[in-house]
């Protein structure tokens, strides 16, 4: 892939992620049966995020340029302890970096809270891991994989 055509992709994808679930914007009808779905579009790209669950949950983020698909990723979770807090999970994803657009950043905290998200690989191709912290308990937990579709 052209470093031109990925930091677009990346750039709407960054914006995309910051305008659905993170951020509680542009909910669209289910796709599946009991499915939670949000839809962005911009510029000839669109991008949809399709989960199943709550506690425990799995689904995938995919975009396409026009009619074409180009990147998807997949993921599944759960919350593993109490204090779990979604709204401090959709503040870490709405600092998703530029350098890792996948989820949230390295590390994000507040008050007794602590994310961390780890990842292996590039754009193209990676895998990842992240997790919820309360104070010293572990509360959630996440596996992601995916990258560039052709």
């Amino acid at each position: 892939m052209d470093t031109r055509d990925e930091k677009e992709i990346v750039d709407f994808l960054i914006l995309a992620k910051r305008n659905t679930y993170a951020a509680v914007k542009n909910q669209t009808v289910s796709s599946r049966k009991n499915s939670h779905d949000f839809c962005y579009e911009k510029e000839g790209f669109t991008y949809y995020d399709s989960y199943l669950g709550g506690k425990c949950f799995a689904g995938e983020e995919a975009v396409w340029r026009y009619d074409s698909p180009i990147w998807s990723m997949n993921y599944a979770g759960r919350v593993v302890g109490e204090n779990f807090d979604g709204g401090f999970l959709k503040e870490a994803l709405m600092a998703v970096p530029k350098e890792l657009p996948f989820r949230g950043p390295e590390i994000y905290t507040k008050d007794d809270y602590q994310y961390f998200c780890r990842v292996d690989g590039s754009f193209e191709w990676f895998q990842g891991y992240e997790e919820i912290f309360y104070g010293s308990e572990k509360i959630y937990e996440c596996y992601f994989h995916g990258g560039v579709v052709e």
